[in-house]
C-alpha cells in the first residue's frame, strides 16, 4: 500500500515538472515576440480599418502577427499592423511610422539584417557560378556541337 502511494506521488511530481517546464518554455517564446501596444499606435496617428468582408478577414489573418509591415497603394507608402482577433488593421503613413520608430528604435529593421541577407545571396550565387565553371571546364567544346562548328 505504501509503495502504491509513493508511485502515485512520483507520477504526480513528474506531471507537475512537465507542466512547469512547458509553462516556462511557452512564456519564453511569448516574450520573444514583441507585442505592439495598439493604443500607442492610435496616439501616434494610426487609423483603424475594420475587415468587413470574408476576403478582408482572411487577408488580415494571413498577415504576420506582431509586426508593422510596409505596403504601397496607389503610389503611396503605408504601414500596417494586423489585429486578427478583432478583424482589423492599424494603418499609418511614413510620419506615423517614424514617430513609432522614434519611440521604439529596436523595432526598425536594421542594416545588419540586410547585410546578412546579402551575404547569403552572394554565397548562393558563388556556389552556382562555381558549379557552372566546373561544368564548362569539363566540356572542351563548351557546349558546342559539330553542327555548331559548321561540319
Amino acid at each position: 500500500m505504501k509503495r502504491l502511494v509513493h508511485s502515485h506521488r512520483a507520477k504526480l511530481l513528474e506531471v507537475l515538472w512537465a507542466v512547469a517546464a512547458t509553462v516556462f518554455v511557452a512564456s519564453g517564446a511569448a516574450a520573444a515576440t514583441p507585442r505592439i501596444d495598439e493604443s500607442q499606435l492610435l496616439e501616434l496617428g494610426f487609423k483603424v480599418l475594420a475587415a468587413t468582408t470574408k476576403a478582408q478577414q482572411d487577408w488580415v489573418r494571413s498577415l504576420p502577427p506582431g509586426q508593422i509591415r510596409p505596403m504601397q497603394r496607389t503610389g503611396k507608402k503605408f504601414y500596417i499592423y494586423p489585429d486578427a482577433p478583432r478583424n482589423q488593421i492599424y494603418v499609418g503613413g511614413p510620419k506615423e511610422y517614424e514617430a513609432y520608430v522614434q519611440l521604439h528604435p529596436e523595432s526598425k529593421p536594421g542594416t545588419q539584417d540586410a547585410a546578412n541577407k546579402a551575404r547569403v545571396y552572394r554565397g548562393k550565387q558563388d556556389a552556382a557560378m562555381r558549379e557552372a565553371t566546373g561544368r564548362d571546364l569539363s566540356d572542351p567544346f563548351l557546349g558546342a556541337s559539330w553542327a555548331d562548328l559548321g561540319w
